[in-house]
């Protein structure tokens, strides 16, 4: 059954990837001006030039890396957070609204807001912003993942007095992993597209998005078109990664 699924799944993902090429050369059909929208052969042909000079993979590293660390800071802060907030119900109450924030700043304005109290730390901003995207997306998949352990074997370890910090070391965290886990790619993904248009924002020097900011600038369609994809076809594998990830250190699940 699972695997009829899978195959399922698999089917109906290559029947949305050949919509969206179809989609794209209709588009191109359309207009017949690569300065509007070049071919996919022309931006796959200027993504491989691009990806054969220095420039593109320094810009690709610093906008990893900064993917990175954005995620990793949300995943600690998300998942500690969401700990205090299963223990103490005053810290739920006293979250829930700032995280209501967080969920509804617009990105435009936040960046703005980021540049001048940073003083002008284009580097750093493309990290917060990405931060406080991702913060309450892994906080609410934190919290909603350790309430669902809580309901199966809350009542377990209050019956057999089990210390607060057994609970979460021994129980939440351990058992709240798997779906936290399995969520990671696409939040990961996600923090991509945050911190490229961060850096689009922010002019940030050496990424990918001051690379989209140039190209745009000069009306170098398809090489905007090339860096999109490469963003692209770079969330698909951080996605596929993750999921590689999860299914090494989760193998006791099965």
């Amino acid at each position: 059954m699972k695997t009829d699924a899978k195959k399922l799944n698999l089917i109906f993902c290559v029947i949305a990837l050949v919509a969206l090429l179809l989609a794209w050369l209709a588009a191109y059909a359309g207009t017949r001006d690569p300065t509007i929208v070049p071919s996919p052969w022309e931006t796959i042909r200027e993504a491989g030039r691009l990806m054969g000079g220095g420039e593109f993979w320094l810009a690709f590293g610093g906008t990893l890396l900064r993917t990175l660390l954005a995620f990793a800071i949300s995943l600690v802060m998300g998942t500690a957070l969401a700990v205090l907030a299963s223990v103490h119900r005053f810290i739920r109450a006293f979250l829930a609204p700032i995280i209501s924030v967080l969920r509804t700043l617009p990105t435009m304005a936040i960046v703005l807001i980021l540049i001048i109290l940073t003083g002008y730390n284009y580097a750093a901003v493309p990290v917060l912003i990405g931060l406080l995207v991702l913060l309450p997306v892994l906080y609410a998949a934190a919290l909603a993942s350790i309430d669902e352990v809580g309901k199966k074997y809350g009542m377990v370890s209050e019956n057999f007095h089990v210390g607060t910090a057994k609970k979460i070391f021994w129980m939440y965290i351990p058992l709240a992993a798997p779906p936290v886990l399995a969520q990671t790619g696409p939040v990961f993904s996600l923090g991509l597209k945050i911190v490229v248009s961060g850096e689009v924002l922010a002019q940030t020097a050496t990424s990918l998005g001051f690379m989209m900011q140039n190209a745009a600038v000069y009306t170098d369609i398809s090489q905007l078109f090339a860096l999109t994809l490469l963003c692209v076809l770079t969330g698909f594998l951080l996605e596929g990664l993750c999921a590689l990830i999860k299914k090494i250190v989760l193998r006791w699940e099965k």
